[in-house]
């Protein structure tokens, strides 16, 4: 379809060709020579009129579409900046995602890492904790001004332990700031000994004669361990009186850990039937307890000790 310019030149053209084909209309008295008579070429002047006012709409019509081309020219350059920007900006996305692709990649190795790097310091920490022992019950200011003194003479007399050399401790302190109620629970003791076998020889011997009492108050010995450990040794409270209930003899020995679905083949008792029990779940792994129909219990020599960071024991 043409445009508005085209079609202004075509009615321009065709006035122009209706002007020459106009045959010269004369009247009748000739107009003397030199003098021009306002009743001649009055359709040519008609018609120079109309072209010219045609070329004058022309030209207005041009104005306008060069101040339209003008804005378009505008906006285009605009535009064209906007492009230029969102391009840049896709291009910073596009290298900050690659970036965070490249971190989620390597997400699983770090895992693997810190998981080694944990145990590793849950590890070491275990070890610095070897030679304290904590106690649970001892009465508020019973031991007076020199705690390591009355330890000392705890152990002797009331865990009847014959220490060769005498206990000597590096430190011995309440755990937690004094209580301002008396009728609190009393805050326990940790004690660092300065022999490793001294701290052993207390927590071996406070198994074997339990329970122990100090002025009527129950007395009991645990060892030391990171929280890690103790979280993990905690999962299977809910385990002990159910082998209890079995008449099961079982042992927690340190640090205490189970492969994930480990399962223990155990005869159980006369007259009982083998039960199930439900997985346990300590913190960064699951264990499983599972009674089948064989007829021996697995040896625990046989199991990958470096390998199992904890070890349930039975004994029958």
């Amino acid at each position: 379809m043409p445009n508005d310019k085209t079609a202004s030149i075509h009615s321009c053209q065709l006035l122009f060709s209706e002007a020459i084909a106009q045959p010269k209309t004369m009247t009748a008295q000739t107009a003397p020579q030199g003098h021009t008579s306002p009743l001649v070429d009055q359709p040519t002047l008609d018609t120079t009129d109309r072209i010219l006012q045609e070329i004058a709409s022309v030209g207005r019509r041009l104005e306008v579409m060069d101040l339209k081309i003008t804005n378009l020219t505008l906006a285009s350059s605009s535009i064209r900046a906007d492009i230029a920007g969102f391009r840049e900006t896709v291009t910073n996305l596009d290298q900050r995602l690659s970036a965070v692709e490249d971190h989620i990649a390597a997400i699983p190795d770090q895992e693997e890492e810190l998981k080694s790097l944990r145990t590793k310091l849950t590890d070491l920490e275990d070890r610095s904790r070897r030679d304290n022992v904590r106690f649970f019950g001892i009465p508020e200011q019973k031991e007076g001004s020199d705690i390591k003194t009355f330890l000392s003479s705890l152990l002797t007399n009331h865990f009847s332990i014959e220490f060769s050399p005498p206990p000597e401790f590096q430190r011995v302190h309440r755990i937690g700031p004094p209580h301002k109620a008396s009728t609190n629970k009393p805050r326990p003791i940790i004690a660092c000994f300065l022999r490793h076998e001294q701290a052993r020889q207390v927590i071996s011997t406070a198994k074997t004669r339990q329970p122990i009492s100090l002025d009527g108050h129950e007395i009991r010995v645990a060892a030391d361990f990171s929280r890690l450990t103790n979280d993990r040794r905690s999962a299977f409270l809910a385990l002990r009186p159910q082998l209890r209930s079995l008449d099961i003899k079982y042992g927690l020995f340190e640090p205490a850990y189970l492969p994930p679905g480990c399962s223990f083949p155990i005869t159980p008792s006369p007259g009982r039937a083998p039960p199930k029990f439900s997985a346990i779940t300590a913190s960064d792994f699951d264990v499983a307890w599972k009674w089948d129909h064989y007829q021996h219990h697995a040896d625990p020599e046989n199991l990958d000790l470096l390998t199992l960071p904890v070890l349930i024991s039975f004994f029958f």
